[in-house]
């Protein structure tokens, strides 16, 4: 997550220990350990709520294309059904000219 290196680390540690003095320093980096983990567990959720989103706007996508699909396929048949009936309708009128 963060880029420090061990000599970033140490130095932070040794100002830390000096600062704070050695009996305090177990108990504050559990603190700092304890902080950290939430924070991370934090950013963890909120990957995977954005991953869930855009999951879900994915398969909404998905459903508007196949109800698109589905209304296509009904006017399709319905042009189909109107053209085989005008055919019908000219064959009929054509026999009855003849």
């Amino acid at each position: 997550m963060f880029d420090f290196g061990f000599w970033e680390i140490a130095i932070v540690g040794i100002i830390t220990l000096i600062v704070v003095g050695p009996e305090k320093m177990p108990s504050l980096a559990r603190k700092a350990g304890l902080y950290f983990g939430k924070l991370n567990r934090f950013f963890n959720k909120v990957k995977s709520d954005i991953n869930e989103e855009l999951r879900m706007d994915e398969i909404k996508e998905q459903m508007s294309m196949d109800e698109e699909k589905i209304i296509i396929s009904e006017v399709t048949e319905d042009i189909q059904s109107s053209v085989d009936s005008l055919r019908e309708e000219n064959i009929l009128s054509d026999k009855k000219t003849k």
